[in-house]
């Protein structure tokens, strides 16, 4: 399980390369609707500004909850394992979708040429 800070870096770094990658597309290859493009770069930095909002959780329980600490930290530890999990299964579910949509905006000899090579 990584810590929060780290998770903040790799959601950062994937939008930034799937918008970079966008970008590229929208300018340098021939065929594709650049104003699709730019629209999923919009998308990117609005699925990036919700990711980086829900990453931080709070475990709502105290130690006094349970029989003894070991219970506490056992129980703390499956409840972040399980949020970051959730997080992980949502963010990459949207990525995908919007990988999809970046595919579906380039045209079909583009599409053709990237499954020879």
């Amino acid at each position: 399980m990584a810590n929060k800070r780290d998770l903040k870096k790799k959601v950062k770094l994937i939008c930034e390369d799937l918008a970079t990658e966008c970008m590229f597309a929208a300018d340098y290859v021939k065929g594709v609707d650049a104003n699709e493009m730019y629209g999923i770069v919009g998308k990117i930095a609005t699925l990036q500004e919700n990711a980086l909002n829900r990453i931080s959780f709070s475990f709502d329980k105290t130690p006094s909850d349970f029989n003894n600490r070991h219970d506490y930290h056992k129980a703390k530890k499956a409840y972040f394992k399980k949020a970051y999990d959730s997080f992980r299964e949502k963010f990459n579910n949207h990525m995908q979708d919007v990988v999809k949509e970046m595919n579906g905006a380039l045209p079909q000899e583009v599409k053709d040429a990237n499954k020879k090579a």
